[in-house]
Parts: C-alpha cells; sequence; structure tokens
C-alpha cells in the first residue's frame, strides 16, 4: 500500500526537493504541501495523509502549533507527524513529540534515512535522532513545565510487570529487537508488549510512550554529568 505524504514547510525549494525525493519511491506519494501551519492543518483534514513531514518554524501558525492541532483530532488519529529539523536538542521538539509528534530528524539527514524514516512512522513506531535522544529527554522531556502529563501516574498501574518492565526498556532507547534480546523473548513479544502498553495508557504511538514513562517517573534521567 502506498504512504501518503504531506510535505509542511515555508521554503518552496526545500519542498520540491522533497516532493522529487518522496515521489522517487515507488511506495511513497506526495499528495499535498503546505506552506505553513494553518495551511497543513487544513490540507491534512482534507487529505488525511499517513505522515506529515513538518517544519517546526515558519510563519503565522508553526509547526508546533499545527503538530498538536492534528494531534488532537480523533478522525486524525491514523496520521502521523514527522517533524524536520535544522536543530535537533530544539526545545520545540520536544513539545512537538509532547503534542504527538512520532519523532523527528535534522534537515541534514540523507536521502535514505528520510525515506526509511517516513516508512518507520507510517508503520506506528517513533523515530528519534540517534544523536539527540539522550539530550532531548534528558533537557527538556524530564523537565518539570506547565504542560499536562499525557498520562497520571496512577495509570501505570493498569501495566503488567512485562509490560512495566518493557516500557522502561524503550525509554530507554533501546529497540525492539535489543529488548527482545534482553529479556530472551521474541521482537514480536516486545511489539505485543509495547502496543498493550500504549493502549492502556492511550498513547499514540512508541515516542508518546517514552514521554509518559519519563513524565510518570518510571525512568529517571540520567544525572547531571553522567555519561
Amino acid at each position: 500500500m502506498t504512504i501518503r505524504v504531506l510535505l509542511a514547510d515555508d521554503q518552496a525549494l526545500l519542498r520540491a526537493t522533497f516532493r522529487i525525493l518522496v515521489d522517487s519511491d515507488p511506495g511513497l506519494t506526495v499528495v499535498a504541501e503546505a506552506t505553513d501551519g494553518r495551511e497543513a492543518i487544513d490540507l491534512t483534514r482534507v487529505h488525511t495523509p499517513d505522515v506529515v513531514l513538518m517544519d517546526i518554524r515558519m510563519p503565522g501558525t508553526d509547526g508546533l502549533a499545527a503538530t498538536a492541532d492534528i494531534c488532537a483530532r480523533p478522525e486524525l488519529a491514523a496520521t502521523r507527524v514527522l517533524i524536520l529539523t535544522t536543530f535537533e536538542n530544539d526545545q520545540n521538539v520536544a513539545r512537538a513529540l509532547r503534542a504527538g509528534a512520532s519523532g523527528f530528524l535534522g534537515k541534514d539527514v540523507g536521502p535514505d534515512v528520510l525515506l526509511a524514516g517516513i516508512r518507520t512512522v507510517a508503520a506506528g513506531d517513533s523515530l528519534l535522532s540517534p544523536t539527540a535522544t539522550r539530550t532531548l529527554i534528558t533537557r527538556f522531556l524530564a523537565t518539570p513545565d506547565d504542560d499536562t502529563p499525557l498520562a497520571p501516574p496512577e495509570r501505570l498501574t493498569a501495566l503488567t510487570e512485562r509490560e512495566r518492565e518493557v516500557m522502561t526498556l524503550a525509554a530507554h532507547g533501546r529497540s525492539n529487537a535489543e529488548i527482545a534480546g534482553h529479556l530472551v523473548v521474541s521482537p514480536l513479544t516486545v511489539r505485543s508488549h509495547v502496543q498493550r502498553a500504549m493502549t492502556k495508557l492511550h498513547a499514540r504511538d512508541r515516542a508518546q510512550l517514552v514521554v509518559i514513562a519519563y513524565q510518570s517517573g518510571l525512568v529517571r534521567p540520567p544525572a547531571q554529568g553522567g555519561d
């Protein structure tokens, strides 16, 4: 099945480049282009794409506000937002993840990484740039702010012991294969535990599951100065 993509960036040259790249993959197609966040919201409602490639810094309604709006709409629950940014440690990226974005990539990634990223989030998995994940979690996700937690700590009681264990390992950045090796189970079993935890905690995807793990206190950030 072809993955339908919406591009949201205020720079025409970048949109044209992304369109050529996406349309060059037989499994992907661009269904619309937006020049700002407001247009991204409107076009997403019209086209219901599988993935929105969203720039954060756009005039008017920015990508952060657009992400929050799109991810809050029940009718767009199947649409994933992949943030593209020049600044991988931008605090806005963490806020976008809290709002429901499925991950982010730097704009300097190679074509193969970008296309693989689109497929990853379209499949319901999260995508956090390996070079920025620890910084992102340590500096922003675990820092108290005025945002309402995605899930109150008491909701974790609905999880089984194994689901909590898998969620903890996922929050430390382990892949399903790595978690499976650690627990001596199959990757499919790990995926099932992740999916059940997401359902119980009403998380859109694995990225929000990681956010909940830190916001609820299930996982603590590394100590300042730690490796």
